[in-house]
């Protein structure tokens, strides 16, 4: 029982979080224009 108990409380607490970061909104700023490189380049034939 103690365990439902804390998964419930758990919960509850992850969806507060969640909902108080969609409603204080994302933050303002922009996003680069250049990809993020992820992996090596191939190299150029």
């Amino acid at each position: 029982m103690r365990a439902l108990i804390a998964a419930a409380v758990g919960l509850a607490a992850a969806f507060a979080l969640v909902l108080t970061i969609t409603a204080v909104g994302a933050p303002a700023g922009e996003t680069s224009p250049k990809p993020l490189l992820t992996t090596v380049p191939a190299p150029k034939k």
